[in-house]
């Protein structure tokens, strides 16, 4: 049982031991975190918070690869370490709601998927999208951003335009 709960906390306490900036740096996880604790707090619809759900769980486990590199930790399997990292972020996050029952209730779907679920699957595509995106821009100008935070900017801000748009959708 101590074990469990070891394995249990220590995965998300090494995704914040990262000091360096990389790809996901550690104000969008805060940034994300924010955003997702005042929704929360505002009483805001699932699918909005599921947005946020998934980019902070692709931002962490992105982060957390970068640290398992930059420690040289299991890079014979790098791919599989990778993939099982992304399993286990999303399957710790996901099977807690499931058992509290946030997600699977019949009434609480949008487009007949779960709106949790769903968010969490939008939000994931949309911050790894606009991740991306910025990496091109920065490479298209020689390796700079072109202002200052561009990195924080552009994937939150992306975020925040499809809570806007899902606001919309869920309110009508």
């Amino acid at each position: 049982m101590k074990t469990k709960k070891l394995l249990y906390f220590s995965v998300p306490i090494l995704s914040f031991s990262a000091l360096p900036v990389y790809a996901i740096c550690p104000l969008c996880v805060i940034a994300i975190g924010a955003g997702l604790g005042l929704s929360e707090y505002l009483g805001i619809d699932d699918t909005i918070s599921g947005l946020w759900i998934g980019a902070f769980l692709v931002a962490t486990s992105i982060w957390t690869i970068e640290w398992f590199n930059k420690k040289k930790f299991l890079m014979k399997y790098q791919k599989l370490r990778d993939i099982v990292t992304f399993v286990l972020f999303y399957g710790l996050t996901i099977w807690p709601l499931w058992e509290q029952g946030f997600i699977g209730h019949p009434f609480h779907q949008l487009w007949g998927i779960d709106k949790l679920i769903l968010g969490i699957a939008i939000g994931s595509i949309v911050f790894l999208g606009a991740t991306n995106w910025y990496q091109k821009i920065k490479k298209a100008h020689g390796g700079h951003a072109q202002f200052p935070f561009q990195n924080i900017v552009i994937p939150v801000s992306t975020l925040l335009v499809f809570s806007i748009i899902f606001y919309f959708i869920v309110s009508f």
